[in-house]
């Protein structure tokens, strides 16, 4: 019996302790506790990277910042750096923009595996300073920054995995021929504001890039179209360059085409159905030598067309018959600065049922001066709220500039990023 007396006892004391346990374990903390959601944000989290476990802290360069929560990435930006500081093997994301680092060496990134975002804009970089293959080797790279330096040539050799490559504002004036080959992954190549001529494009250097949607090619030296882009193709820059025509079945090719942007260019004549485009939304041709419009696609929403020689809209050429069933979407017209002397037939209304906004603004009449019509701002199918608005800042809209419209014109972001 004295043993069974202690059995019993060492199995009453044993419930109660884990009775105690499950007591003191409260299951609706777990579950009443809302999900963090502030998770370190990856390019492409959906194509993120195995990363082993590393303990805490992380290791970090001692010339950058690394925060607890977004433990896979290094800040090294606006720190007046010189040269690029030794990379940790788990960093993914790195952010070295505005110093004044003139090399990219192979040093730093000797035991770097995992890296998806470099960041090295706006510094002092030129090409014969980079050291040859450095890229290459980042297999998991998918976004690299070198807009604002001092590139003379596309960086050589780089990887496979790389969709998103921006060279805005570099010196950029040749592509050699297989400097785009290699990267079946790109979706955005950003080479505004270069020196890049129709000499560097008669390789075609684009017609391979099965995967781009993507091609910013304003502030160049072009004076054609860029041949053979790629039927992928959905957002073209081409802002700010000598483009003078436009051949008439040129877009047949970029049925995917959703934003077109060609201001600042010398542009004259646009046959009847050049943008006889299914998906355009965005037409950009302001500040060229249009003497009359075009076609307009049912898909259109946004029109600009301010800064030509227009002297009357003809609303025929833009919509030459009206389909009930398949009426068009053109909400916002921008015709300001050109010749207009009237405004335009109210038979458009028929035509474009969705039209919100047609801007007037001061029309080139006179050589010495500039006139405005009777209706500087056209707006229809205005909200109680906004046509109250409206009435109250009646004397600022009288004053309106073409600034003041620059919020309209960015319906897209000039890069599109």
């Amino acid at each position: 019996m004295g043993i069974l007396s202690q059995l019993s006892i060492i199995h009453l004391l044993w419930a109660a302790m884990v009775f105690c346990q499950y007591e003191d374990y409260d299951f609706e903390d777990e579950y009443d506790e809302r999900p963090d959601h502030q998770h370190p944000y990856y390019f492409n989290p959906d194509t993120q990277a195995e990363v082993p476990r590393f303990p805490f802290p992380v290791e970090c360069a001692r010339e950058c910042f690394c925060p607890p929560a977004f433990p896979l990435s290094m800040y090294c930006d606006h720190r007046k750096l010189k040269t690029i500081p030794n990379i940790p093997s788990h960093v993914q994301q790195l952010y070295l923009q505005n110093n004044d680092i003139e090399a990219v060496p192979a040093g730093p990134f000797t035991n770097v595996t995992f890296l998806r975002e470099i960041n090295l804009s706006h510094n002092k970089i030129k090409s014969h300073m980079i050291d040859h293959g450095v890229f290459a080797k980042l297999a998991n790279l998918v976004q690299l920054h070198l807009q604002h330096n001092e590139l003379e040539e596309f960086p050589f050799l780089l990887p496979s995995s790389l969709e998103r490559l921006l060279l805005g504002f570099n010196k950029i004036s040749r592509l050699s021929g297989n400097s785009l080959e290699g990267l079946p992954n790109i979706t955005m190549l950003d080479l505004c504001s270069n020196f890049l001529d129709d000499s560097v494009l008669k390789g075609k250097p684009f017609s391979n890039m099965k995967n781009l949607m993507q091609l910013n090619l304003c502030n160049n030296k072009l004076q054609t179209m860029p041949p053979d882009l790629p039927l992928s193709l959905m957002y073209l820059s081409l802002e700010n360059n000598s483009i003078s025509y436009i051949p008439e079945n040129y877009f047949n090719r970029l049925p995917k085409i959703i934003a077109l942007r060609m201001s600042h260019n010398n542009l004259e004549n646009i046959a009847r159905n050049t943008f006889n485009l299914p998906n355009l939304l965005e037409l950009n041709l302001g500040h060229n030598k249009l003497k009359q419009v075009f076609y307009i696609p049912r898909s259109l929403q946004h029109l600009y067309i301010e800064g030509n020689d227009i002297e009357i809209i003809n609303v025929t050429l833009m919509c030459p018959s009206i389909d009930p069933m398949n009426t068009k979407q053109l909400t916002y017209i921008r015709v300001d600065q050109n010749k207009l002397t009237i405004p335009i037939s109210t038979y458009a209304f028929f035509c474009f049922p969705h039209i919100r906004t047609i801007y007037y603004g001061e029309q080139n009449v006179n050589v010495s001066k500039s006139t405005q019509l009777r209706i500087r701002v056209f707006r229809r199918f205005l909200t109680p709220e906004e046509y109250h608005e409206a009435e109250d800042d009646h004397e600022t809209h009288d004053h309106e500039t073409e600034e003041d419209h620059e919020a309209e014109d960015n319906y897209l972001h000039p890069y599109f990023q």
